[in-house]
């Protein structure tokens, strides 16, 4: 007596395994339940096939694409429990898109990218592929889109920029339209040295402000003005020890301070 049934459902690629899910619910762990559950899955791989076909042309092959549907088959035919009285069609097709979709979503993205944009992406998608049929020979309009999707424009521009977005562009590639080899790589900018500057002229300037009003013209007339110690003590009218011992003294103070703010 054959495992399956040969009734057919609605659908061409849907079987009748009513009798065999609940022949295999009945049956123990063993090499005769692996025999009747193999038999459902190849049933169901028609509809699982067809299932990944509708993923088609997004970045990865069908073949590949089959194998994960197969794989949320497999799931589905585990999980299923005949009981509740739901038809396993109805369990089924969910189950193996979602296995899609995480395919999509752990393993074709180069980068992180958050799941709400991935969601705007494939809502997007679907909008622009339905309306290209529809808007006569152009390109839909962010406008169209977020409408057609029921989403504001800001989410629709999101979408549409992560449509292309599933692997990154290498910085060694050519630009394009250039023909001396000139890449992304250096069109990228580097670090620029006087940010040090910047970021100890910061930490400087509030501990500067406190020093005694002499001081503070001494540091300005050797840091800013680039002027010697003796000529400093010749303008002060002090000596040119004094003058050295000012400018230690003042910026190992303000070093320290700085450090011990830092948690240095």
């Amino acid at each position: 007596m054959p495992i399956l049934a040969h009734t057919k459902h609605p659908h061409d690629d849907a079987p009748d395994t009513a009798e065999a899910f609940q022949r295999m619910a009945d049956l123990p762990e063993g090499e005769e339940r692996d025999a009747v559950r193999q038999d459902i899955v190849r049933a169901w791989l028609p509809m699982a096939d067809r299932l990944a076909g509708r993923f088609r042309n997004r970045g990865e092959s069908l073949e590949d694409l089959k194998q994960v549907a197969a794989l949320g088959l497999v799931k589905a035919v585990d999980r299923y429990d005949p009981t509740r009285g739901a038809a396993f069609e109805s369990f089924a097709v969910p189950t193996i898109t979602g296995e899609i979709k995480r395919h999509f979503r752990d393993h074709m993205w180069t980068l992180h990218v958050p799941r709400r944009v991935q969601d705007l992406r494939g809502r997007v998608r679907t909008a622009y592929q339905e309306l290209s049929h529809t808007v006569g020979g152009r390109a839909p309009t962010v406008a169209e889109i977020a409408k057609k999707a029921g989403m504001t424009e800001e989410e629709a521009m999101a979408g549409l920029e992560a449509l292309d977005s599933f692997t990154a562009l290498s910085l060694d590639a050519e630009l394009p339209g250039t023909e001396d080899g000139y890449t992304l790589v250096d069109a990228l900018g580097g670090p620029d040295p006087a940010l040090d500057t910047v970021i100890d002229r910061e930490a400087v300037k509030p501990r500067l402000a406190k020093l005694p009003e002499r001081e503070q013209r001494i540091l300005y007339m050797r840091f800013f003005r680039d002027m010697t110690q003796s000529r400093i003590a010749e303008d002060l009218g002090i000596s040119q020890m004094h003058v050295s011992r000012l400018i230690s003294r003042c910026c190992n103070q303000m070093r320290e301070e700085i450090m011990r703010d830092s948690g240095a």
